[in-house]
């Protein structure tokens, strides 16, 4: 078998990650033993959460340790199969990690139907970027018609989906992104009612502009100048979902906010609801999310992007410019050949 190929954390980072602080390293394939498969990756998902699996701070799930693979979703193929459950040829939602070829057990496996949908979508609009966005908005933001709902990072995998969906279910949906091309792409390709640039020195007064009648969801994925143009729009008895604080990730100190004191004061006046959630909460949600999304796309309600990266080699390098918004949609690193 050809050599294999992975991705481990080499150093913690302070700050911002750096190149330093992967490492690429050659290894030999593993045999199956009894009950084993081995996986080829195809598909490599790369999301923010993974900057703090690479601190060692206290969070809901325990850290990549310092010469560990890398973690992360990937779309694999089995190659070699000693588990009845399994047969050679079978395409699978893993959590291989950054690198060519994995063992299993089989469990943690779901086996993917290429006939369904291109495979990569399983770690994209109907896999955990499409159910945070479905759960969160859902469970959490409960969009009526005629609110209206803001989203930050609207072009990416998370909050493109959730500003479609929140349209679906009658409300408006503003979006924020980073740039020209973006913001068009969320407002003209994605059907959101207006999408503001959070480069913008005016987007404090833009977004106002926007919500005329306040703001009743926040979908937070970012934090940051972006939270601060959004927190004095927001209506009375709005919901806050916090998914992500992607402005924060790389922060080396903790300060407290200027505006800590009247967010505390308003969180009693205007009565918010801030709940802070992982897509696993609601795992019990699965089948209806697969229902609802698999037909919403089908359908052209839910429209998805690809950025992909070739190589698991340019794994790093991606995912530095992630955290920095260089993808243009789902970050994906096609790693071998996609042949459903």
């Amino acid at each position: 078998m050809s050599q294999g190929k992975r991705v481990i954390l080499a150093s913690r980072p302070h700050g911002e990650p750096t190149a330093a602080n992967f490492k690429i390293e050659d290894y030999a394939p593993p045999v199956p033993g009894d009950g084993q498969v081995l996986l080829r990756t195809i598909w490599l998902s790369l999301d923010p959460y993974m900057r703090g699996r690479m601190a060692d701070g206290p969070s809901y799930a325990a850290p990549v340790p310092v010469g560990g693979v890398m973690e992360g979703g990937t779309v694999s193929e089995v190659i070699a199969s000693n588990n009845p459950g399994f047969a050679k040829g079978d395409i699978v939602l893993s959590r291989a990690g950054w690198q060519t070829h994995a063992l299993s057990d089989g469990k943690g496996l779901a086996k993917i139907d290429p006939k369904i949908a291109p495979v990569s979508t399983a770690v994209g609009v109907l896999g955990m970027p499409g159910m945070t966005a479905y759960t969160g908005l859902l469970e959490i933001g409960k969009p009526q018609a005629g609110e209206t709902v803001v989203v930050a990072a609207a072009s990416g995998a998370v909050g493109s989906a959730v500003g479609q969906i929140a349209k679906i279910k009658g409300a408006r949906a503003v979006g924020i992104a980073g740039g020209k091309d973006k913001c068009a792409y969320v407002k003209n390709e994605l059907g959101f009612d207006d999408c503001l640039d959070h480069r913008d020195p005016n987007l404090a007064a833009k977004l106002k502009e926007a919500c005329p009648k306040g703001i009743d969801v926040y979908f937070e994925n970012v934090g940051g100048a972006v939270f601060d143009a959004v927190f004095p729009l927001l209506n009375a008895f709005a919901r806050i979902p916090v998914c992500g604080l992607i402005a924060h990730y790389n922060d080396t100190e903790a300060h407290a906010p200027k505006w800590a004191g009247a967010m505390m004061r308003n969180i009693l006046t205007k009565r918010l609801t801030f709940r802070g959630f992982i897509v696993s909460d609601f795992a019990a949600m699965h089948g209806d999310f697969l229902r609802d999304m698999s037909q919403w796309v089908r359908e052209g309600k839910v429209k998805h992007k690809e950025f992909v990266t070739e190589g698991l080699d340019r794994a790093p390098e991606a995912f530095m410019g992630l955290l920095k918004g260089a993808n243009f949609g789902k970050q994906l690193v096609r790693v071998g050949p996609d042949r459903a």
